[in-house]
């Protein structure tokens, strides 16, 4: 065919035989030329059929050629396509690829061989960048939708965000998760302060005594029995709700807690007013506590509920109709308390508030009892609060007294002439006559000392030291009088015995010697007819007896060197009893007792 083209374009028959017979299509040009001969075609027959020959090669060429253009032009809007895709890609993606560039000595089979791999690679890392972007804009949108609570419309998977496709570089991916991040961050604070507000709640119902999934499902529905986190609704709605109810709860607690503290002060009045038990005051410990707790300290379950504040309410009630029976009944027993403790103290009550005056005024109805037994219980205190001063003084003054016990005992000790006789108990009174003669010394610096200690007592509060109703120090002087006295007494005994002595020896030097009757002590006789089982040899020891200053009524005058000092409270006053006080006296009948008991 290639010798028809040849000769088609006007070259001889010379030149493409011999063109033409060199290759396999001239070789059958040939052929078919001497079969045509032997036929005998004419020439003009054979160069029209090898025109139509030509005619019809060229255009099998012309279709080669024309769909080979197409392949060409194919093969170059492909890789034009693939290599836009592979820039736009490249681009959206943000990442770092080989570049491919065009070799002009490369066929675009082995460009396009080229290009695919490296596209294919890119379309991989888009879809999955496009995964991530769904993955953590979904997220971000439920977490929005959390948040803004609007959960129901991002709850069927995931968002579709093809219109964000065109960036999916890391940088905006980072800046999705950064978002994402704090996002979440944001739940979790939300949820933290969610189950905060929630346990507070709870706390607050608690101790009210109110239903606590009631309040909260008022609030939000999932707030109560959720079994996850994503459950919980975190809402600023739901937010606002909880601050809200937890600020109605905290009135009404404060409310309630300045309601029961009053009834409870009430109750605890009523209680000391009344004497309760520990069994009647043991179901109301709880209760009684919140008197002195504030908010913050009161969370006991339900100590705020109405109904325990209705049941105090009612024991408030039935403790003040019996406080009216029983207020006659205390007020004279404290009555009797403040006598006790002055009793003890030597100290003289205030007869302003006598039973009998007390009795008259109750029933007269004059008089408030609970004013009374108020009255009553500060005189208590001062009472308790005086004995204390007074104890240091009193426990001196009791000393003192032991002292004169014991002086009185041994000078009936010395008065009995068997106390040397070896009898039972006598080694017992010697020892005790010992020492009773070394405390017996003591005694008037006991007095000094008992003075100087009123004085400073009564100078510190500018009152008299009273003992049962007498100036102590009155007594005290006088007692230290009528001791001179008795010393004097006992000198002038002894110088009067010595006379009678010297004078009985000179009448026996005149008249001579008579022999005088056995004398038998009175002290004995005493002591005989007081033990008459025993041998009469010994000296039994009698109890140790306290004389009680109010006793007797002794007229008693602030003693001169003392009179300047008192002068200011002791006006009318002076003379604190009529008779003489004698501490070394007492009764026959009280010496008989207490030589009974001495004996026994």
């Amino acid at each position: 065919m290639g010798e028809m083209v040849l000769a088609g374009y006007g070259m001889d028959k010379a030149v493409r035989s011999s063109v033409s017979f060199e290759t396999p299509c001239g070789r059958l040009l040939r052929e078919l030329e001497q079969i045509w001969t032997e036929i005998g075609e004419r020439e003009e027959d054979k160069d029209r059929m090898f025109l139509e020959l030509e005619t019809e090669c060229m255009r099998v060429y012309r279709r080669k050629v024309d769909s080979a253009n197409a392949e060409r032009s194919q093969l170059r809007q492909s890789l034009m396509a693939k290599e836009a895709e592979l820039k736009v890609l490249v681009a959206s993606i943000g990442e770092i690829t080989p570049k491919f560039k065009v070799d002009e000595k490369q066929s675009l089979k082995e460009q396009l061989a080229k290009v695919t791999p490296l596209l294919e690679d890119l379309r991989s890392k888009k879809e999955e960048r496009i995964k991530q972007f769904s993955l953590v804009q979904s997220q971000i949108e439920k977490i929005k939708a959390q948040i803004s609570d609007h959960n129901n419309q991002h709850d069927n998977g995931p968002v579709n965000h093809s219109k964000d496709n065109h960036d999916l570089s890391t940088r905006r991916l980072s800046d999705l998760q950064a978002e994402l991040r704090n996002l979440q961050k944001e739940k979790s604070d939300r949820l933290q302060k969610v189950f905060i507000y929630v346990d507070e709640v709870h706390c607050l119902c608690s101790v009210l005594g109110m239903d606590f999934a009631k309040t909260v499902k008022d609030v939000h529905p999932s707030l109560h029995g959720a079994n996850s986190e994503n459950s919980t609704n975190i809402s600023d709605s739901t937010l606002e709700g909880l601050t809200e109810t937890i600020l109605k709860l905290k009135a009404e607690k404060r409310t309630r807690v300045s309601k029961l503290q009053e009834i409870v002060g009430k109750l605890l009045k009523l209680w000391n007013l009344m004497e309760s038990t520990e069994q009647e005051r043991r179901h109301f410990t709880r209760v009684a506590a919140v008197l002195g707790s504030t908010e913050e300290e009161i969370t006991s379950s339900s100590v705020l509920s109405l109904e325990t504040i209705q049941e105090t309410e009612e024991e408030v009630e039935r403790l003040t109709k019996q406080k009216a029976s029983r207020m006659k009944e205390l007020v004279l027993k404290k009555r009797l308390e403040l006598e006790d403790i002055c009793s003890n103290a030597h100290m003289e009550p205030d007869m302003s508030t006598a039973p009998e005056k007390i009795t008259a005024l109750i029933d007269s109805g004059l008089v408030d009892p609970c004013e009374l037994l108020s009255s009553i219980e500060t005189q208590i205190a001062k009472a308790r609060e005086e004995s204390l001063t007074r104890k240091d003084i009193m426990e001196k003054v009791d000393r003192w007294l032991s002292a004169c016990d014991e002086e009185t005992w041994l000078e009936e000790y010395n008065q009995d002439s068997s106390r040397y006789s070896a009898g039972r108990g006598a080694h017992i009174n010697l020892k005790r006559a010992e020492k009773a003669r070394i405390l017996v010394q003591k005694i008037p610096s006991m007095i000094d000392n008992l003075i100087a200690k009123t004085f400073a007592w009564e100078d510190e509060r500018s009152v008299p030291f009273l003992y049962d109703g007498a100036r102590l120090v009155a007594i005290l002087e006088e007692q230290k009088l009528r001791r001179v006295q008795k010393e004097e007494d006992k000198r002038r005994h002894r110088d009067q015995k010595k006379l009678q002595s010297l004078l009985l020896k000179e009448k026996e030097l005149i008249f001579g010697s008579k022999p005088s009757p056995k004398k038998t002590s009175s002290f004995n006789r005493r002591t005989s007819s007081h033990h008459p089982n025993g041998n009469g040899a010994g000296f039994m020891t009698p109890a140790p007896r306290r004389v009680s200053a109010g006793s007797a009524t002794p007229e008693l005058l602030t003693p001169r060197s003392y009179s300047g000092r008192y002068n200011n409270y002791f006006k009318e006053n002076r003379r604190l009893a009529a008779a003489p006080l004698n501490f070394s006296t007492v009764s026959k009948e009280d010496r008989k007792k207490k030589t009974r008991r001495g004996a026994y």
